[in-house]
């Protein structure tokens, strides 16, 4: 685990007086990883990281070789599109690169007259995926999301046995993936039929929903066979970002048995376009608690360290605009907020668990939470919860009612950190709007 350095500093100050503002999100303290390039532009896709509202070309940067040792070759990793390069090299590689660039950016700097030039507004810029995902893996990881989605289905037996035991997951589908700002068809499929017996009915999805999760990006792969243990785990992970992973529930409700989610999740998924490091993420740390009267986690996927700080206090929130309130210029209602620290298992149980049969991962693999609800009315992280299983219709504040996604409905994802005497981080936003079907 990476703990508190002289990066984490709340005194610091950039000489990007943006980075300064209160609660912009991007101060030096977060220095998040993303991709992008000039809007409406033939371009290529380059590295950099946010900066107040601004974002720093590492690509250009590297060019002008400011360091050498690890941090030099983490930079010159940064001349790809996407940062595959630079997640591969290693924890030390990534910290060395965040130290030299936070000394950089800092008021007073040697170095800001090679970087200022290098800058550019964020409003200007276009963003992709961070990186080529190779895999895709969506786990299951809020006990409340399951308690509140089993009782819709098992009212007596809500939580299958193994779910205390055993973190769930799935394989994705990586060629779907967009950044945010993503806008998608309403999926066509098979539905249950009315009746036993009857022919499945066929036709656009009409329980169209989002899911509130984190994503998580592979550093460092493992070679086939050989596991990750749980005290190594977060060494193999480059950072987070926010997640939306779209679920067409009528589909999946008619093929989910037996073999679990296939066209109802893989049309789309959306994710956030900065990815901030855990190590930035360090201040935010918090204890991996388990009730004492649920089964505690197997050895290997059990740490003293895990236990001692193995959860993030991050805090999110759900989003709604339609196409009334966009023409009304009404502000998109809050539809629910939870937190990160809720979940049952956390980001180095994952690793530990995805790799303990042998498999490899690789450089850019991206492993999605699963829905991310709280415990409480109003920390869903779905309609499928807030609406009772499309019993309750959600009242909005301009007038319209929704029970599941309309055409040109667009959800907006959140995430950041806080606390007292600290800056605020950011993950920026995660976007994505719902088109209509095309039949």
């Amino acid at each position: 685990m990476i703990y508190l350095n002289e990066t984490h500093d709340p005194a610091l100050q950039s000489w990007v007086e943006s980075a300064n503002a209160a609660d912009n999100g991007f101060p030096i303290q977060n220095l998040p990883f993303g991709v992008f390039r000039a809007a409406a532009s033939n371009a290529s896709f380059r590295p950099g990281v946010a900066i107040g509202n601004k974002a720093l070309d590492l690509a250009a940067l590297a060019q002008a070789q400011p360091w050498a040792g690890e941090a030099g070759a983490a930079l010159a990793a940064c001349q790809d599109m996407q940062l595959n390069g630079l997640m591969s090299l290693g924890q030390a590689h990534w910290s060395a690169l965040r130290l030299a660039l936070s000394r950089a950016l800092r008021a007073g700097s040697p170095l800001q007259s090679l970087l200022e030039p290098l800058l550019l507004d964020q409003a200007s810029l276009e963003f992709a995926l961070p990186a080529h995902i190779g895999d895709y893996t969506d786990f299951y990881i809020s006990l409340h999301h399951a308690m509140a989605v089993g009782k819709q289905f098992r009212p007596d037996n809500p939580l299958l046995p193994n779910y205390k035991w055993v973190p769930i997951g799935y394989h994705g589908r990586a060629s779907s993936i967009g950044v945010s700002g993503q806008k998608f068809a309403r999926p066509v499929g098979q539905t249950r039929p009315a009746t036993e017996g009857s022919p499945p009915s066929f036709g656009p999805c009409e329980r169209l929903d989002y899911e509130l999760e984190l994503g998580i990006f592979v550093g460092a792969g493992n070679p086939q066979g050989q596991r990750i243990p749980i005290a190594q785990a977060e060494s193999h992970v480059f950072g987070l970002c926010i997640l939306n992973d779209w679920s067409a529930r009528d589909l999946q409700a008619w093929e989910y048995q037996p073999l679990g989610p296939f066209l109802a999740k893989n049309f789309a998924t959306t994710i956030s376009p900065w990815i901030v490091t855990l190590e930035a993420l360090a201040p935010f740390r918090t204890a991996f608690v388990r009730d004492a009267s649920d089964p505690q986690p197997l050895p290997y996927l059990s740490s003293e360290d895990n236990k001692a700080a193995g959860a993030f206090d991050i805090a999110l929130d759900v989003l709604l605009s339609t196409q009334q309130s966009r023409a009304s210029k009404a502000p998109a209602a809050v539809l629910s907020s939870s937190n990160f620290k809720e979940a049952y298992w956390n980001v180095a149980q994952l690793l530990a668990h995805h790799t303990v049969n042998g498999c490899n991962l690789q450089s850019g693999d991206l492993l999605g939470t699963g829905t991310l609800s709280g415990p409480n009315m109003g920390q869903e992280g779905s309609l499928l919860e807030m609406n009772r299983g499309g019993k309750q219709p959600i009242k909005l504040p301009w007038g319209e009612e929704r029970v599941f996604l309309q055409d040109h409905d667009e959800i907006i994802l959140r995430a950041s950190c806080s606390k007292p005497g600290y800056p605020t981080i950011s993950f920026g936003e995660c976007a994505g709007m719902v088109l209509p079907a095309r039949l």
